[in-house]
């Protein structure tokens, strides 16, 4: 892989991440560098998903891929939020 492909893949994980964090409601405590993580594994995985289900090649924006990867992220961001909350004693 080339510096390129490198930043391209880090800048879309950002994007990805941010909108997984947008679409999970209430305050997540989750780090920058985490969420461009998710985001960049969720944007693999969805570009996977979708090549499998045969819309990953479509004419124009490839929308059910974009929600794939939004999707994933958000659940992504999910399960570090609970992770890392901590637990208050009763």
């Amino acid at each position: 892989m080339e510096i390129g492909g490198l930043f391209t893949a880090l800048l879309f994980g950002a994007v990805i991440g941010g909108l997984g964090r947008l679409v999970v409601p209430g305050r997540q405590h989750v780090s920058l560098l985490a969420t461009i993580l998710v985001g960049t594994v969720a944007a693999l995985l969805g570009t996977a998903a979708a090549t499998v289900l045969g819309v990953a090649n479509t004419p124009g924006i490839d929308w059910i891929e974009l929600a794939l990867q939004v999707g994933l992220a958000g659940a992504g961001v999910t399960l570090l939020a609970n992770r890392a909350k901590p637990k208050l004693p009763r």
